[in-house]
């Protein structure tokens, strides 16, 4: 088993028991303490656990919301083809909303410069990549800007969202259910998205397989909000097969 896919199963068993301890896993994986501890330091590099005495916790379970870097170093090869199928997602022309997060940031990088487009983002980074694209209108969403993710939130990007409408909605998750759908950490950017969706002819969903059978602390949708969600192989085909039954299309790649 190579690294990362042994990191995977630590950081799956971790979220799914609540903790996962050295001794055990050393024995599970029949490797050495020495690697465990290097694999959870890796994992927490990467803002997926916090390390504690004896083992690790997953950073859902302490309320930690990880930064923006943390977020967009893990899963990169992941969020790098589904940002690529999100793609065929976009229309030829019209207006499209781009939420915060690092897996549509990706697809803002992709957008192809040959379309007549209208942006809408309440996320600072996705309009730094698209402010100088000759054939696309940005419109930006203002607000109180969030440090942790550089979104927008709160009445100004509440108001501006409410007078909005958009072709196709691309949603990021922190977190998603059958039971409780779709989550995130924080209220105020759970209003923004669900605004966001609100707002749109259709919802496509980015998310990799690592935010599903999560919850966090704040819904801003449930699974009918959404028409499409395009996620990685790494899903079991269970529970992607549970999701499709809910009406959802589901694309992984």
């Amino acid at each position: 088993m190579y690294a990362e896919e042994r990191q995977r199963a630590i950081l799956k068993q971790a979220r799914q028991n609540g903790r996962v301890d050295v001794a055990s896993l050393a024995t599970t994986f029949e490797i050495t303490s020495e690697t465990v501890r290097r694999d959870l330091t890796a994992l927490e590099r990467g803002g997926m656990v916090r390390r504690v005495h004896g083992g690790a916790i997953p950073v859902e379970r302490l309320g930690f919301e990880p930064g923006l870097a943390a977020r967009d170093a893990v899963m990169t090869g992941e969020k790098e083809r589904i940002a690529a199928a999100a793609l065929e997602q976009v229309p030829d022309e019209g207006a499209i909303l781009l939420d915060a997060g690092t897996t549509v940031g990706r697809l803002a990088s992709i957008l192809p410069a040959d379309r007549e487009l209208t942006v809408v983002t309440h996320s600072l980074p996705n309009a730094f990549v698209l402010v100088n694209r000759p054939n696309i209108t940005l419109m930006l969403v203002g607000g109180r800007l969030r440090g942790r993710t550089l979104a927008a939130v709160d009445g100004w990007a509440l108001n501006a969202l409410k007078d909005t409408f958009v072709d196709v909605a691309f949603i990021a998750t922190s977190g998603l259910s059958l039971e409780r759908g779709l989550t995130t950490p924080d209220t105020a950017e759970a209003m923004v998205k669900r605004a966001a969706i609100c707002s749109a002819r259709r919802t496509v969903l980015l998310a990799d397989h690592t935010k599903i059978g999560n919850d966090h602390f704040a819904r801003f949708g449930d699974l009918g909000d959404v028409d499409t969600l395009i996620t990685d192989t790494g899903v079991d085909p269970q529970v992607a097969d549970e999701i499709a039954r809910t009406g959802i299309k589901v694309i992984a790649v």
